[in-house]
């Protein structure tokens, strides 16, 4: 663990690197984004901003994801300044459950990185997206959601990312909030304002009825709760009916949750994130 920044590669190594891996690629394969997320902190190497640079030489748009940590530095926020997009960790507003999730180094402290994460908000011109890990018992309850999302509305994110754990954590006893925690974190992000999205492990893209309800409504639940209304419209669409929905349900694809009146659906969690 550490907070001093240091040299890790000279920018022009990994330009070299770089170049060669773009020349390699057809057309179709191309990146939507060149992306600085080592193993490790971004924001650790004191060539991160020579780097953003000379990386836009490439015609891509760069983005940054990092665990915020450094965001007090002036150094950094000047740095990032220069990527186009930037992904941000907030998990809590809690300092007893920062520590708990993220074990931060001992100098640090969750109000400075915060308040800095929202002052950098206002002046950074890119996108700035924020991703919040949910941990059972940890930062799932319905105090901390509406905490954090009143922060996020400070900081007024493109997109608030909500994700659980989808591979095994570092420790030991950590397990991911359940389907009705995630649609409840959901529900409360929006309410605030918040454009919220669910990275829960399964990856889909088809956001309109291609005709395959199945595919459809996996690929939506897995990022967005669906209310019934919004479901029986896409069965419409994909000529699917009831039988379809409720055999995703018996699967054990599909969670069916109540709230608020309503029926919610979302996309059922592995048994290997819920144990």
């Amino acid at each position: 663990m550490q907070v001093e920044r240091e040299e890790f590669y000279q920018p022009d190594t990994i330009i070299t690197q770089l170049e060669k891996k773009l020349n390699s690629l057809c057309t179709n394969d191309l990146p939507d984004y060149i992306t600085l997320v080592p193993d490790g902190e971004p924001t650790l190497d004191v060539h991160l901003g020579e780097l953003i640079v000379k990386l836009k030489f490439f015609g891509f748009p760069v983005a940054v994801i990092t665990n915020s940590s450094l965001m007090d530095d002036a150094m950094v926020r000047s740095e990032l300044m220069k990527a186009n997009y930037i992904s941000v960790k907030v998990d809590t507003v809690n300092p007893s459950s920062w520590k708990s999730i993220n074990k931060p180094f001992k100098s640090l402290n969750l109000e400075t990185i915060l308040s800095a994460l929202q002052n950098f908000s206002r002046v950074f011109e890119g996108k700035l997206v924020t991703e919040t890990m949910l941990i059972r018992g940890v930062n799932d309850t319905e105090a901390e959601l509406v905490g954090l999302a009143s922060c996020l509305q400070s900081i007024k994110p493109s997109m608030a990312y909500i994700a659980i754990p989808t591979r095994p954590p570092a420790f030991e006893g950590t397990f991911a909030a359940d389907e009705k925690t995630v649609a409840r974190a959901y529900e409360i992000f929006t309410a605030h304002g918040i454009s919220a999205e669910l990275l829960t492990g399964y990856e889909g893209n088809a956001f309109a009825s291609s005709g395959n309800f199945r595919d459809d409504i996996l690929s939506i639940t897995a990022v967005h709760p669906m209310r019934r209304d919004a479901v029986l419209e896409l069965m419409t669409k994909s000529g699917a009916n009831e039988e379809s929905l409720r055999k995703l349900i018996d699967s054990g694809l599909i969670e069916q949750i109540h709230f608020k009146n309503r029926d919610f659906y979302i996309r059922r969690f592995s048994k290997d994130q819920k144990s």
